[in-house]
């Protein structure tokens, strides 16, 4: 430890000198002093990673619960692992079990590295981030901008990960229950490597929309939901113990379920307790459009029957633009918007309800899931479909992936280590170790007043 901080210290205050005294004659900008600073702090980064590495191999050989089961089989075997600092490169004792036929390298094991591990959690949890929003490749150069990592390694942390639930960021109580929720769904389709395309399926729940702009909406709390599920029942299960669990059902008097009239989301309304099927005004505008679009004022006199709720008007309409196409194709068209509209007629009346706040779901399907699973000519796998589609709904609410990837990995291996460590002992021999390496420091015992003296005596309570 004693090099270690020495080599730190001489290192910061060297680099510190060269960069200013390079920005000062060669009239450099901040920016590139700081980006070179950032260099040498990533260089510290990988020395005291190595050294907390190294200190912990040293408190295990020492250990007197170890030396009851283990003994020492390799000394100082190499390892490298990568981290958001760049490589780590150290030396750790190989163990083997005194009565079984067991090699473990028990100082990592405390330290949460698996015998497979390339990568700490720091690092993967930031390439998923990166991932959610940039290509894979791009992800990697852009996490760790001082090593090489390849897709297959970002696909890898991904696939490390696992499937992300609905629920991992932890659901709020509100405090104030409102009488009307509001529901909207819709699908996004993707293209898959092997030939076809994948639905992943995306639903939220809001308590309306407030204005932040001349033609900009805020959805008011809202709580996401997605990925790929063979049966939509299990999805809205998962939103109605949402709601449960967020508000006091009692008080809520309706909830308005918006979307294009898909089976799976007319279905949400039998499982969701107190919700109304509407047809979402972009299918519904889609139909119109495409019924009269030929007709001069054909669209505005579909409009008038549906706001009026005149069915039998309507059908008028519709019969007078039937009669104007001009092709079997275009009269198909308009039978088929006709079907559409007749057949979800109860759930388009909703529209003109004051309290009814509208339907943004084709816009968050497109920021959600569109911007990165089907706007570039990508093929997916129907996993990587899932975990893509999860990862970016746990985004959207706010979740931490540093935090979620520790905890699934803390769970995988907290049943696994072999040995546990006394902690009172250990922790007298780091203190001693400590004082003894700052009582050591030349920059602290040459009797000059530097800032990093001051520091460092600080450090020691002089």
């Amino acid at each position: 430890m004693n090099n270690s901080i020495t080599e730190i210290a001489e290192l910061i205050i060297r680099s510190f000198e060269e960069n200013f005294e390079k920005m000062l004659m060669e009239k450099k900008d901040i920016s590139e002093f700081v980006i070179e600073t950032k260099k040498i702090l990533d260089q510290v980064g990988t020395i005291l990673a190595k050294e907390a590495l190294e200190m912990m191999d040293s408190l295990v050989k020492g250990d007197s619960r170890r030396k009851q089961n283990w003994y020492v089989h390799e000394k100082a075997a190499p390892n490298t692992l990568a981290t958001i600092f760049g490589e780590v490169h150290y030396h750790r004792t190989y163990y083997k079990h005194k009565t079984e036929t067991e090699y473990r390298y028990l100082s990592d094991e405390l330290m949460g590295i698996d015998s497979y591990d390339k990568m700490d959690v720091a690092l993967k949890s930031r390439l998923i981030e990166e991932a959610i929003d940039t290509p894979y490749a791009r992800s990697g150069r852009k996490a760790a901008e001082t090593l090489q990592i390849s897709s297959q390694s970002v696909m890898n942390a991904i696939r490390e990960l696992g499937p992300v639930r609905n629920n991992e960021v932890k659901i709020s109580r509100s405090k104030e229950t409102p009488t009307i929720l509001y529901i909207e769904a819709d699908e996004d389709h993707v293209a898959l490597q092997a030939g076809g395309c994948s639905e992943p399926k995306l639903v939220y729940v809001h308590e309306g929309r407030t204005q932040v702009g001349k033609e900009r909406w805020k959805l008011q709390n809202p709580r996401y939901f997605g990925g790929m599920y063979r049966e939509s029942e299990e999805l809205w299960n998962e939103v109605a113990d949402y709601i449960d669990t967020a508000y006091d059902y009692d008080k809520i008097e309706k909830i308005y379920l918006s979307g294009d009239g898909a089976s799976w989301i007319k279905s949400g309304a039998t499982i969701i307790n107190k919700s109304i099927f509407v047809l979402d005004r972009y299918h519904l505008h889609k139909a119109v459009k495409t019924a009269g679009a030929h007709i001069e004022n054909a669209e505005r006199e579909i409009w008038r029957a549906l706001k009026r709720e005149d069915k039998e008007y309507l059908k008028v309409v519709f019969e007078t633009i039937l009669d104007a196409a001009e092709t079997e194709t275009k009269a198909q068209s308009v039978k088929e918007a006709k079907t559409y509209i007749m057949n979800h007629w109860e759930n388009i009346k909703y529209h003109y309800s004051k309290d009814y706040s509208g339907c943004s779901a084709e816009g968050h399907i497109s920021h959600i899931y569109s911007d990165r699973l089907s706007s570039r000519p990508l093929g997916w796998s129907l996993e990587g479909v899932d975990q893509m589609a999860r990862l970016r709904v746990f985004a959207e609410n706010g979740g931490n992936l540093f935090d979620l990837a520790l905890r699934k990995k803390q769970e995988r291996i907290r049943e696994t280590r072999a040995i546990e460590l006394d902690l009172k002992l250990c922790r007298k021999k780091i203190r001693k170790v400590s004082g003894e390496t700052i009582d050591n420091l030349p920059a602290l015992n040459s009797g000059k007043r530097t800032q990093l003296a001051l520091a460092l005596r600080g450090l020691r309570g002089i």
